[in-house]
């Protein structure tokens, strides 16, 4: 009779009583998304109290996970808050500090540290899908260089005024749309939009505009594409969704067509169900591909409250503007373009279904340059670069003990500002700092700077500190001729004007 090996018998045995497990199932690192929307003001939420504009999809996140009372952006306008949120730096440290300077857009650099680059190095498929606005094509920022494997949308934020564009990228290779024919011309793109008795938009410029390719539509379908290929690797997703940036224009109304509303209203209102009805088609493809207890999706807008793209409308109609209308103001003063506290102060909101008690409404004080360090740690790596940042994972996960921010700090232009617990200070180009009380008074119409001299020493010190000076950007308080003189003893040379090169 052949002989069994007692090895063998032994480890049969084993297996039939359970005494050895089978191997575990190496652990996936969670998925991450962040959904970046483009000039959406703080109220035009259902979430955040919007009773006119429907958006079921992104209250959802919100009501699945945490809202956000105290979340704020990088800076005042899209550029210079990308870069916060791309590198981990606050304004006073982040290679990109405005849209442009005297016509010059800057780009991010080689030796620049992405948060794709850290999730790339850790073994992530990572994709952009919408605006990028942190170089040209003919500048080193380019996304593909900066750790995305995959990128379709626009460069240059100039470009993405126009929805229904000449072209979108595909990493580096432009994609016409020639049914769009002309629309891109700025004569077209930048006048009001035409819609029929069925709400269909006409817009300027297209021959069939049945055939025309809305800029949104595409790269939206794109982002679906890239979950569906990378669903068994970890993947970081940044869906810099360009809606509801003006120019004002929508392929359909909607459900806001019969609304007996002016038509800027109905425009502002249906971008933003759009977008709405991208996000719900995203959370449904997470489901259907059992991806979505393993994917934590961050929400917010770039900047705060904007303004302005309802001039063209109020001339012809006359009525209020879209603020006025759909009370969605920041409930700070400051906006777009400022450097009150408005203007950095923005919706937000995170979802990771198991890990986030859902249902929390939360005053946590977090800014973009937060999202790299929290990314390492959900990677489970160290953040191997300088960062203003402090991971916020703990607190979403409800420890006990979290990181908190002393300050976070803005400039933009040459001010500069402050937000320390309930103080918010602000410098307007060198001159004497404003000093107010943000919980009582959020209008920051009290300046309380002779009243609390330590306070104001205090913020002083914040603000030299926080600022490093730039080759690029003029600084807080310095004079045209004194940069003039700076750039002469750094032998930095004129920079030509590239603000329109796509």
């Amino acid at each position: 009779m052949e002989k069994i090996s007692t090895g063998l018998i032994s480890t049969a045995c084993l297996l039939l009583t359970g005494c050895i497990s089978a191997p575990k199932e190496e652990k996936k690192a969670p998925n991450i998304i962040f959904i970046l929307s483009d000039d959406l003001s703080w109220g035009d939420l259902g979430c955040y109290g919007q009773q006119k504009i429907k958006t079921p999809n992104i209250d959802r996140i919100a009501n699945e996970g945490i809202r956000f009372t105290q979340a704020y952006c990088g800076n005042a306008v899209s550029a210079p808050s990308r870069s916060c949120l791309m590198t981990g730096l606050h304004p006073g440290h982040a290679r990109v500090r405005d849209n442009s300077f005297r016509g010059y857009r800057e780009s991010l650099q080689d030796g620049d540290f992405t948060v794709a680059m850290l999730l790339k190095q850790t073994g992530y498929k990572t994709g952009l899908f919408g605006k990028w606005g942190l170089a040209n094509h003919d500048q080193p920022g380019i996304p593909n260089n900066m750790g995305f494997d995959e990128f379709y949308g626009y460069l240059n934020q100039q470009h993405a005024h126009t929805y229904y564009p000449e072209f979108l990228y595909h990493n580096t290779e432009r994609i016409y749309f020639p049914d769009n024919a002309e629309h891109f011309k700025l004569a077209n793109y930048s006048q009001a939009s035409l819609y029929d008795e069925n709400g269909k938009c006409i817009p300027m410029g297209m021959i069939d505009p049945s055939k025309g390719k809305y800029s949104f539509d595409v790269y939206a379908e794109k982002s679906r594409e890239f979950i569906r290929s990378n669903k068994d690797n970890p993947f970081f997703l940044y869906l810099a969704y360009t809606t509801p940036h003006g120019p004002l224009i929508v392929p359909d109304l909607g459900i806001y067509k019969d609304e007996n509303w002016n038509i800027h209203h109905k425009e502002w209102a249906a971008m933003i169900t759009r977008m709405d009805t991208e996000v719900g088609k995203l959370m449904d493809l997470l489901k259907e591909l059992n991806l979505d207890e393993n994917t934590i999706i961050f929400f917010a807008s770039d900047n705060g409250n904007p303004s302005g793209y309802d001039g063209r409308y109020l001339k012809i109609y006359g009525g209020q503007t879209i603020s006025e209308f759909f009370g969605n103001a920041s409930p700070t003063r400051g906006g777009k373009g400022d450097s009150y506290d408005g203007a950095f102060h923005v919706p937000a909101m995170i979802r990771w279904p198991g890990k986030i008690k859902p249902g929390q409404v939360s005053d946590y004080i977090w800014a973009f340059w937060d999202f790299l360090p929290t990314a390492a740690e959900l990677a489970g790596v160290e953040v191997p670069v300088k960062t203003d940042g402090i991971s916020i994972l703990p607190y979403l996960l409800g420890k006990k003990k979290y990181n908190v921010h002393e300050y976070l700090y803005w400039e933009y232009k040459q001010d500069q500002a402050v937000r320390s617990g309930k103080w918010y200070a602000l410098k307007e180009n060198g001159r004497e700092v404003k000093l107010f009380d943000l919980l009582a008074d959020p209008q920051q119409s009290k300046d309380l700077s002779d009243d609390y001299p330590d306070i104001v020493k205090k913020m002083e010190k914040i603000m030299a500190e926080s600022h490093e000076t730039s080759d690029v950007w003029i600084s807080p308080g310095e004079t045209e001729e004194a940069f003039a003189a700076r750039m002469k003893l750094n032998n930095i040379p004129e920079r030509p004007n590239n603000v329109s090169n796509y």
